[in-house]
């Protein structure tokens, strides 16, 4: 699973992870903002071998925030520390999703009030934005940016005018909503910093990476950032922050049996 899973807490109740029942499509898996999250059956194998080894022991959000390290730590060491000890949660709802989670066409201000919300700053922010170096968007979200940015049929000035044509001859209008953009067009498969030198040129998928530039700190940042070391240890410590927000420990939670089902 991707780290652009979201900034969501990270694993800390694995509640993602829970299938819909009879078609029920309340779960925050089938929540608009999580509908391009793709690799469970990762997660699935892995909790598999576990139950093998150790029944009933490690919980599936510890599994969800390991992966997501080590996703991106593939051929390094890993770059930051998890803590175990998660429990998993006995619901999942879509409407918590679409709270909790920044839209993809959020401005700084609501971008700012919502990291603050759960204790996290604006370099948490620029940080875990970079996440988006990895991964996909529908181009659902973009359309309007693309297509119709103020209702008179333009295009978002903000981009810039040769990405807003590339991504032109990627999604049609009105959306295909199965096709997807990568996030980073210059590496969607590899944890680095070309996140932020696209930022800088003004290619920005999303309206919510656009708006780190809207602000003196956070574009500052961005700035920064471009330099690969100094994004992964602001990332990794960012990582350690997010995977603490409202973990559920001792009777708070369970150990899924399956990740998908609540026991």
């Amino acid at each position: 699973m991707s780290p652009s899973e979201r900034y969501g807490c990270t694993g800390c109740d694995a509640s993602i992870l829970i299938d819909p029942v009879n078609g029920d499509n309340s779960t925050e898996k089938n929540a608009a903002p999580n509908r391009s999250i793709q690799g469970y059956e990762v997660i699935d194998e892995i909790k598999t071998k576990l139950e093998e080894v150790c029944p009933q022991t490690v919980s599936c959000a510890d599994i969800t925030a390991i992966a997501a390290r080590d996703a991106v730590s593939f051929q390094r060491e890993p770059m930051w520390p998890v803590y175990g000890g998660r429990r998993d949660g006995r619901e999942s709802l879509a409407s918590e999703a679409l709270r909790d989670l920044p839209s993809g066409g959020a401005n700084f201000t609501s971008l700012h009030n919502l990291f603050a919300r759960f204790g996290l700053d604006d370099t948490d922010l620029v940080a875990l934005s970079g996440a988006h170096t990895i991964g996909v968007a529908h181009c659902t979200v973009i359309s309007r940016r693309l297509f119709n940015f103020t209702g008179k049929g333009d295009t978002d000035p903000s981009l810039s005018p040769e990405y807003a044509n590339f991504l032109k001859t990627k999604c049609s209008n009105p959306p295909n909503p199965t096709t997807t953009v990568d996030l980073d067009r210059d590496s969607s498969l590899a944890f680095d910093s070309h996140y932020y030198e696209g930022l800088g040129r003004s290619e920005g998928l999303l309206a919510s990476d656009a708006a780190l530039l809207t602000n003196q700190r956070t574009k500052y940042l961005v700035q920064r950032f471009q330099n690969f070391w100094v994004f992964k240890d602001a990332f990794a410590r960012s990582m350690v922050k997010m995977g603490a927000i409202e973990v559920l420990t001792g009777n708070n939670g369970e150990i899924r049996n399956n990740c998908r089902v609540i026991n």
